[in-house]
């Protein structure tokens, strides 16, 4: 992702959009619920392109793609960037790394590893925005590749597992977001009037942490100590996506409907003229493969949670920054 933004999007003189988003859908006030997807659509937004978004909720690309994806069309350049001397170009590669390292294994704890969050919020929401039956497998799946992560990153010696990272992670998050308010200061930008790259990646990062309904919220609740971070996202959600957003809640219904008629169509009616019979032995094979590949994804799941490296930890008895 911290390659992307230094390639200029492009744009073209013509009506039709010259940027195509693939991503996850929005909520919670968002366009987005995505982290890498609300980069990429904060950016094409600052950099002013006409951007055209598609979502992979209720599709089969729920986890046949990777997402965002972008397609370009156009030969004219523009980059929110342009105006950024040497030593701010130098200062926003610096703070993406900082994010990437400090900020983004805690966000995927508190999403897709913290127990309570995960059950409560994160499985359900893209279980109901994932396909039948894709919706057993697709949040299962991600929350195997950010324990992965997270571990892959943070788990050095003598932090061997989950439990014993979770304090230090949260603690680097806090410092992380101290630095970033102090960074911000009373500017409505990282760099003076005008949004960057740079606010792109703080928005993405912090947009969700804000606005999710979290269960389990130490650090959302840490986030909402910092004023001017949580002005500087209200601003951006209010000046950039307001009217987007209201577009693509009435897309979706339309999308919803199409996407629940294939379904139907595809599992249960098969072709216009197949046999009664045969429709209802497919749909019996298709419900007894889904019932084992839930079975044991649940199975699997909650082995995962209750062995010793993933117990939930309890608050109140770690040291956190």
């Amino acid at each position: 992702m911290g390659l992307l933004f230094w390639c200029s999007f492009m744009k073209t003189n013509m009506a039709e959009p010259a940027l195509e988003v693939l991503c996850w859908g929005g909520d919670w006030g968002l366009p987005s619920v995505q982290t890498d997807s609300l980069i990429v659509l904060s950016y094409g937004k600052f950099a002013d392109a006409k951007i055209a978004v598609k979502s992979v909720d209720w599709t089969w690309r729920t986890i046949t793609a990777s997402v965002p994806q972008l397609h370009f069309e156009g030969t004219t350049r523009i980059n929110a960037d342009f105006e950024l001397t040497a030593k701010q170009g130098a200062d926003t590669m610096a703070y993406i790394a900082l994010l990437e390292e400090k900020l983004r294994p805690a966000l995927l704890h508190s999403f897709w590893v913290d127990p309570e969050n995960y059950a409560n919020l994160t499985r359900p929401w893209f279980t109901s925005h994932s396909p039948f039956p894709l919706n057993f497998f697709v949040p299962g799946r991600q929350a195997s590749l950010a324990l992965s992560r997270i571990l892959l990153t943070k788990a050095e010696s003598p932090l061997l597992n989950i439990t014993e990272v979770e304090g230090k992670i949260y603690s680097e998050a806090k410092e992380c977001l101290n630095l970033l308010s102090h960074r911000l200061g009373n500017f409505p930008f990282f760099f003076g009037n005008s949004p960057t790259s740079l606010d792109a990646f703080v928005f993405g990062h912090i947009a969700p942490l804000l606005k999710a309904p979290l269960p389990s919220a130490q650090l959302q609740k840490h986030l909402n100590q910092l004023e001017n971070l949580c002005q500087f996202c209200n601003s951006i959600l209010k000046n950039y996506f307001i009217d987007s957003m209201a577009e693509r809640r009435n897309d979706c219904k339309f999308s919803i409907l199409s996407s629940f008629l294939f379904s139907v169509s595809a599992f249960l009616l098969g072709s216009p003229t197949a046999p009664h019979d045969s429709v209802d032995a497919n749909l019996q094979k298709l419900t007894q493969l889904v019932n084992k590949e839930s079975n044991l994804i649940e199975k699997m799941d909650d082995n995962l949670r209750s062995s010793p490296q993933h117990r939930p930890h309890s608050h109140k008895n770690s040291a956190l920054a």
